[in-house]
């Protein structure tokens, strides 16, 4: 990770980025995608997500899938795919053990996020994490994934 690359993420989020440990992912142009983000934020405060999205189209393109109202079928799939259920679990427990080889932060301990392993809460850290660690790991993430307006495979980047 290069000065250039925290640059770029400030850029994307409109803001300073803060307390990143490294880009999880890039776009095929080389900028960031998905950041890996302290569990516990230089100011104290803890922070669960440990895969943060920051390109501006793919965040727009997974907040227009979570406003189509596909979660609630996501959630169903949790219920109704043991399958599914068994490997979204997985999911939760192999970013918890991540996560807490960075550190472990007490306040957080058992809370991973989008809602693993349970619920399906915030498709944005769903994709980031399956943006992160490839297909095969978050089966919500991977999903989300295929039904974007999105591609990881062309560049979007402004």
């Amino acid at each position: 990770m290069t000065q250039e690359d925290i640059a770029e993420v400030s850029r994307q989020l409109g803001r300073p980025a803060r307390d990143i440990l490294d880009i999880a992912a890039r776009c095929v142009c080389g900028r960031a995608l998905v950041v890996k983000t302290k569990p516990r934020l230089g100011n104290g405060t803890p922070f669960p997500t440990l895969y943060y999205l920051t390109q501006p189209a793919a965040t727009a393109a997974v907040s227009t899938l979570e406003a189509s109202g596909v979660m609630a079928r996501y959630q169903q799939l949790l219920v109704d795919d043991p399958e599914i259920a068994a490997q979204y679990q997985q999911a939760h427990e192999g970013y918890l053990a991540e996560r807490e080889a960075i550190e472990e932060v007490e306040e957080i301990k058992d809370f991973s996020a989008g809602g693993m392993p349970t619920r399906v809460k915030c498709l944005h850290a769903l994709v980031g994490h399956s943006l992160a660690k490839g297909p095969g790991v978050n089966p919500i993430g991977d999903l989300a994934l295929s039904e974007l307006q999105w591609s990881p495979s062309r560049c979007q980047c402004v």
